[in-house]
């Protein structure tokens, strides 16, 4: 994960806090590069005011990814995939990071901080980062398509 150029952009509401907490100290250690984007306490604070300011960063950022968290997910994924841009995954596996990269090309990670430990998260965000996405035909239409979808209503 190191090697990798991109700058991560990581927030989290109060529900992952905790787990947030945990991987920055693991990318400081790793000299891995990444911005927080807040919660900065367990204080309670609500994940699409978190998910807002985290995707106006990534979108600020070439070629970086987000990690999202909060407490399962959810919904900080539901929030993240309604900006423009976003394929946000929820993964609670390397296979499932590494098949959101490969097929979905996703640019966003989101954990649920109270359903991982820390090694999973390291183990998960290192594959996110690391997996390149496939260009077969039929994973680019089906990008093609996803960006598509809002001016299909």
């Amino acid at each position: 994960m190191g090697k990798n150029k991109s700058k991560i952009i990581i927030a989290s509401d109060h529900g992952g806090f905790e787990l947030k907490e945990q991987l920055k100290s693991y990318f400081s250690s790793q000299k891995i590069e990444f911005i927080d984007m807040g919660a900065d306490s367990m204080k309670d604070i609500d994940y699409p005011i978190i998910v807002k300011s985290a995707i106006a960063k990534l979108k600020q950022e070439p070629n970086s990814f987000a990690i999202l968290i909060c407490g399962a997910g959810v919904g900080v994924s539901i929030a993240a995939n309604r900006f423009k841009g976003v394929r946000a995954a929820l993964c609670y596996s390397t296979e499932i990071a590494k098949l959101a990269r490969e097929h979905n090309d996703a640019n966003v990670l989101c954990l649920g901080g109270r359903f991982i430990d820390i090694n999973t998260a390291i183990a998960i965000t290192q594959t996110f980062i690391e997996t390149k996405p496939l260009n077969l035909v039929r994973h680019v239409r089906r990008r093609a398509e996803l960006d598509n979808l809002d001016s299909a209503t």
